[in-house]
């Protein structure tokens, strides 16, 4: 005998999952009760002398090599802005490919030319097809920004030159938490969190998205088996997602510590190439937001067939 439920409600005894609005609200809600927990944990244990000591050891920051460049030149904040606009399309379009069991339409590369090939070119989805078209843009930009980097010796801002960076990393990360900042002073110096995580961005997420994206995608040589069994596909989708999931943390944070730890002086080093407050930053940071905005609501199957249709033949 089965139990009968009228239609809307659930069976005595089993719970519902809270969806949508509910859902989001609990996850907020979660999410500041276990920041207000970390805020005082974070307070209590700066108060415990031997801690206090660390952080007049550690300040939060280390020193910087002999020969290290001051300032943020005016390069970086064009690698700045076609970053971000890259980034946040190519999130988007992931997304798209990952949960979009329909595309609104296929390409298949024409097989002429320069990129002729022996094998028949794949056919793929129109989201598939833009978000690998981003990440070739993408990861050019990237190219640019990693020689510039170290021709100009900007790399030894973000690369870890000393072992004490840990400790200062550590140290940065708690005064962070427990709401009294750190010291900044980004048009010198960064604080060793940070060069951590612009570290890892640059030399450990951005590869490892790059290479994950190479073996899901129709460029991975087909028919070469030693080459499938040492770097499975499995693996990569594995791997991409988190990374994926990581690049928009790191967006989040990053976004609210420059809003926060001085917006005017912030923008105006990373797209005015200047030190001080001022609206100048502020302009341009509004006018690449405006650019970013205008590419997401154009991003849609209406404007992307013709430009597809000029790379190869687009079908429903």
């Amino acid at each position: 005998m089965t139990l009968k439920t009228e239609p809307g409600r659930t069976k005595p005894g089993t719970r519902r999952h809270p969806t949508g609005v509910k859902a989001i609200l609990l996850w907020i809600g979660v999410a500041m009760v276990t920041l207000a927990v970390v805020v005082v944990l974070a307070r209590w244990i700066r108060g415990l002398e031997p801690v206090q000591d660390f952080l007049l050891t550690y300040p939060g920051r280390s020193e910087l090599p002999d020969g290290a460049p001051v300032g943020i030149p005016a390069w970086l904040g064009w690698q700045h802005f076609l970053n971000a606009f890259f980034l946040v399309l190519i999130i988007r379009t992931g997304w798209q490919v990952r949960n979009t069991a329909r595309p609104p339409g296929h390409w298949t590369r024409r097989n002429t030319g320069l990129f002729k090939t022996r094998n028949k070119p794949t056919k793929i989805s129109l989201d598939l097809w833009f978000h690998l078209s981003l990440d070739v843009l993408w990861l050019l930009n990237g190219l640019v920004f990693v020689v510039l980097l170290f021709v100009t010796g900007g790399w030894m801002r973000i690369v870890p030159t000393s072992w004490d960076v840990v400790p200062n990393a550590l140290s940065a990360a708690l005064q962070y938490a427990s709401l009294n900042w750190p010291i900044e002073n980004g048009w010198v110096n960064y604080n060793s969190l940070q060069l951590l995580a612009y570290f890892a961005i640059v030399f450990i997420a951005a590869p490892l998205a790059a290479i994950t994206g190479v073996r899901m995608s129709s460029a991975w040589p087909k028919g070469h088996r030693r080459l499938d069994k040492a770097f499975p596909i499995e693996l990569a989708r594995r791997i991409h997602f988190p990374v994926m999931v990581f690049f928009v943390g790191f967006v989040i944070v990053h976004v609210v510590l420059v809003f926060s730890t001085g917006m005017l002086a912030n923008l105006n080093h990373m797209y005015a190439a200047r030190e001080g407050a001022g609206w100048l930053g502020f302009g341009f940071f509004a006018a690449s937001l405006a650019v970013m905005v205008a590419a997401w609501l154009l991003a849609r199957p209406l404007f992307l067939r013709p430009v597809a249709g000029l790379m190869g033949k687009v079908s429903k």
